[in-house]
């Protein structure tokens, strides 16, 4: 899915500026879908309003610079459901914290420990946003059901790391960092 994509799904549920658009899809319920920057919301608008599928009308505001408030056609509509037609990609995951968890036997109980920590905080603070989604009234059932989606995912992550935090707090430093030098040298 591209940003277009994206910007079209928020549209087909609500009018938005492109800063709204950029917020919902970093910090809404938006966010787990494509990364979007400002840097790509505003060309992806231009083109979108070029290709006639999603309008723009200012709105001004006493004592602030004029809103560019973007709202979806019906062509727009129809484009968005077309490009739902084509298989999705698959998934994207990438975590700092398995990085740490990957290399914890070269590593100190005390980073180990506030991964662990930090790790369990956005876990905690992710299903917090998705609870917020899937409980608010005037949520589409769709955007409900994938609440409740990444909820069970997110839960099933805090379950495994707390059944299984002990057996990685026992690895922290079990093993001395290799250098460089080690390396060649074992190769010899």
């Amino acid at each position: 899915m591209n940003v277009k994509t994206l910007c079209l799904a928020i549209l087909y549920f609500e009018e938005a500026t492109g800063y709204e658009i950029r917020k919902m899809s970093t910090e809404g319920k938006y966010s787990h879908f494509v990364d979007a920057s400002y840097g790509s919301i505003y060309p992806a608008l231009n083109k979108l309003e070029a290709e006639e599928l999603v309008t723009c009308r200012e709105e001004k505001t006493s004592g602030k610079p004029s809103r560019k408030i973007y709202s979806i056609t019906n062509n727009g509509r129809k484009n968005f459901l077309e490009s739902l037609n084509a298989p999705p990609a698959k998934d994207i995951f990438r975590s700092e914290f398995l990085m740490i968890a990957m290399c914890v036997e070269f590593l100190p109980l005390d980073i180990v420990n506030r991964a662990i920590e930090t790790r369990i905080g956005h876990l905690l603070a992710e299903i917090d946003l998705l609870k917020s989604f899937a409980n608010h009234e005037n949520s589409p059932e769709g955007i409900k059901w994938a609440a409740q989606y990444g909820m069970d995912c997110m839960k099933n992550s805090l379950d495994f790391l707390s059944d299984n935090r002990k057996k990685l707090e026992n690895l922290a430093g079990s093993k001395e960092p290799i250098s460089i030098n080690d390396k060649s040298e074992a190769a010899q």
